[in-house]
C-alpha cells in the first residue's frame, strides 16, 4: 500500500502518523501478505493520484471497492476495461442518457471522468476477496473523512454528489457556502427509483460548473 503523491501527500501527511492510520497500515498489509486484496496495493490510491486537490470539480462517493477478480482499481464505481458493467453504473449512465442523451457505452472504466477534476472516492479502499464490506471500520473511514474535509475547505465552487445513506451522512461535514451538495437515493437497482432515477445531478453540477466559470464536466464515457 503506497501513500499518495502529488499535492494531496502535502494536505494529508498527518494522517499517516496518527495512531488509527498506523494501525490500519499494519492490518492492510496483513492482509495482503495472506488474502486476496482489492484493488492491487499499487491502486489504493487512483483516485487521489488522478485527481489532484486542486483540480477538484465533483466529488462522487463510493462505498467499498468491488469484491470480485479484476474489476477494482481505486475509483468508486469504476471498474477495468473488459469487465462487464456492475447493476449501479448501469443506473448511473441510464440517467446520464435520460439527463444530457449520453450514449451507454460497452465499459465501465471512468478514468476520463477522474482525469477532468472528478473525485471517485470510496469512503473505504480496500476490501477482501469475495467478501463485501471486510474492511469496514478499520480506519478507512477516518482516513477520508480527512480527505473530505480537505476539499471541504477549498475556497472555490465545487459539487458533492451523495448517493444513498452512508454517502449522505457525510453532507454534515459540508458547510463550506460556495459548494454545491446534491443528494439522492444510490443507483442500485434496489434504490434506484427511490429518487436516484430522475435527481438531474449530472446536468445540475454542469450548470452550477459553468455559472461559475468552470469548464464543465464531459460524461461521455466512449466504448473501447
Amino acid at each position: 500500500m503506497e501513500k499518495t503523491s502529488n499535492d494531496w501527500f502535502s494536505q494529508i501527511s498527518e494522517e499517516f502518523n496518527k495512531p488509527y492510520y498506523q494501525k490500519l497500515y499494519s492490518f492492510v498489509k496483513e492482509e495482503y501478505a495472506t488474502q486476496v486484496i482489492y484493488p492491487p496495493a499499487n491502486e489504493v490510491f487512483s483516485a487521489l493520484e488522478l485527481t489532484k486537490p486542486e483540480d477538484v470539480k465533483v466529488v462522487i462517493l463510493g462505498q467499498d471497492p468491488y469484491h470480485n477478480e479484476n474489476q477494482a482499481h481505486g475509483l468508486s464505481f469504476s471498474v477495468k476495461p473488459g469487465q462487464d458493467i456492475p447493476p449501479s453504473l448501469k443506473n448511473i449512465y441510464k440517467e446520464l442518457h435520460e439527463e444530457l442523451g449520453c450514449y451507454i457505452p460497452n465499459n465501465g472504466y471512468l478514468v476520463k471522468w477522474a482525469k477532468q477534476g472528478v473525485l471517485l472516492l470510496n469512503t473505504v479502499l480496500t476490501v477482501r476477496a469475495h467478501l463485501a464490506n471486510s474492511h469496514q471500520h478499520k480506519g478507512w473511514e477516518e482516513f477520508t473523512d480527512a480527505i473530505i474535509e480537505k476539499v471541504n475547505q477549498q475556497d472555490r465552487s465545487l459539487v458533492y454528489m451523495l448517493w444513498g445513506s452512508p454517502a449522505r451522512k457525510k453532507a454534515a461535514m459540508l458547510n463550506n457556502p460556495k459548494h454545491l451538495v446534491l443528494e439522492a437515493s444510490h443507483p442500485s437497482p434496489l434504490s434506484a427509483h427511490r429518487g436516484f432515477f430522475g435527481c438531474g445531478h449530472f446536468a445540475k453540477a454542469n450548470e452550477f460548473l459553468k455559472e461559475n466559470g468552470i469548464e464543465p464536466i464531459d460524461w461521455q464515457i466512449e466504448n473501447i
